[in-house]
């Protein structure tokens, strides 16, 4: 098992990083200062500012874009949309660089990375058809426009994604789509262009083959965006998560992704490689927060001593860089593993990980947010947001509680099959 990155991603991982460093670090801030006043201000916080389109430009030059495409998918496409080079990477290799992208709020989007572009464009990649990728796959890899995945609903448990009750009916040569959708990422993007949906069209069958994955235009008679919501205060513009009803919704029956009764194959698919992708950038946000706190504990002084020498901090800061470090080998193997058996073979491995360090990061963030008091829970400095992302993403791709049961099943399941 080599997690060593291959000659092409250590020269992307090296790339990023100064990309990082000399052009989005120094305007980050700048950025979410404007971003706030607008929003304090009765302006728009929606539309994205100007300097997200210059900055995704550099990138797209720079042969910083799409960086997420897959090895085993990307085809042609990482050729035509992709980084210099005209292949995909390897989960293991885009690691790495998804853990540079976590340190920022802007990266992932300035590289046309983020989520849930990146997991629908995978979706479109590995099981759409021709006609779908030429009209939303193409766009969406150029960066011209912007994609939301409706699954979770309001009124079923939607950890249990067997519950989902909202309809994807077949009419002769259309689909009839009704229910309400919530936490619909992506919605509030003004250039959102196409819904990837999850509805319910064979209740007799067996529980996994009931639904149905079906792409419908933003624009489509009877989608509308009832609210955004706020996540712990925050609405995470310019995406945000929306509630959305769908009313008699009728589009192309040929807009049924690999064809009726598949959603839980897709999403299975879909969901392995960016839990590796929500993991890693987790990992990115616990280092800064860690180093964060190392500036702090050396720069501030109480009661006559420095913060490092006070009250156990040493001893934390020790502890939280146990914890990186073995959060990130952790999932270095989920992603090495995903490269060589499958999402199938690697599911205890990829829920192990999405289990444990969403919490590792809170923690670690949590304590940053502690040293740095006052100005730790306050928008001066990003770490109460990038706590709220961790928390956050304890529930988000399944909460804490469904991956324990599949690690803790996959390991039951061999003490089983030998008796």
């Amino acid at each position: 098992m080599d997690f060593a990155p291959s000659p092409r991603a250590a020269d992307l991982i090296e790339r990023t990083r100064r990309f990082l460093d000399g052009e989005i670090t120094p305007l980050e801030d700048h950025y979410h200062r404007d971003v706030a006043a607008l929003r304090d201000n009765g302006g728009d916080p929606w539309t994205p500012l100007p300097l997200i389109a210059e900055l995704r430009a550099k990138a797209r030059t720079a042969g910083l874009w799409n960086l997420f495409l897959p090895a085993a998918h990307a085809g042609d496409y990482a050729a035509r949309f992709g980084t210099d080079g005209g292949a995909g990477l390897t989960n293991t290799d885009y690691a790495a660089i998804a853990e540079l992208t976590g340190r920022s709020f802007l990266a992932p989007h300035v590289f046309n990375c983020n989520a849930p572009d990146s997991g629908n464009m995978e979706v479109l990649l590995q099981y759409g058809d021709q006609t779908q990728r030429d009209r939303w796959l193409e766009p969406l890899l150029d960066g011209s426009i912007r994609s939301a995945f409706a699954m979770t609903e309001p009124d079923v448990a939607s950890s249990d994604a067997t519950n989902m009750a909202a309809t994807a009916d077949i009419d002769g040569d259309e689909v009839v789509l009704n229910g309400r959708k919530w936490w619909t990422t992506g919605i509030g993007h003004p250039d959102c262009a196409v819904i990837l949906f999850m509805g319910l069209t064979y209740p007799d069958a067996a529980k996994h083959q009931r639904h149905t994955m079906v792409l419908v235009p933003r624009d489509t008679t009877g989608v509308k965006v009832e609210r955004m919501l706020p996540a712990l205060g925050r609405y995470d513009e310019p995406f945000g998560h929306g509630e959305v009803s769908f009313t008699d919704v009728r589009v192309p029956a040929s807009h049924i992704i690999l064809g009726p009764g598949r959603a839980f194959e897709i999403a299975q698919g879909r969901l392995g490689p960016g839990r590796v992708h929500h993991c890693m950038r987790l990992i990115g946000l616990a280092e800064a927060a860690l180093e964060a706190t190392c500036q702090r504990s050396l720069d501030r002084t109480a009661f006559g001593k420095p913060l490092a020498r006070l009250g156990g901090n040493r001893e934390r800061i020790a502890k939280a860089r146990i914890a990186i470090d073995s959060a990130r080998l952790l999932v270095l193997h989920a992603a090495w593993k995903l490269d060589t058996v499958g999402a199938v073979g690697a599911l205890s491995e990829i829920s192990q990980i999405k289990a444990h360090v969403p919490s590792m990061a809170q923690d670690v963030i949590d304590f940053a947010m502690q040293m740095h008091g006052g100005a730790g829970v306050s928008d001066d400095l990003p770490l109460s947001a990038a706590w709220a992302t961790a928390r956050a993403i304890r529930l988000a791709d399944g909460p804490d509680e469904v991956h324990l049961d599949m690690v803790s099943r996959v390991e039951l399941g061999k003490y089983r099959a030998s008796r």
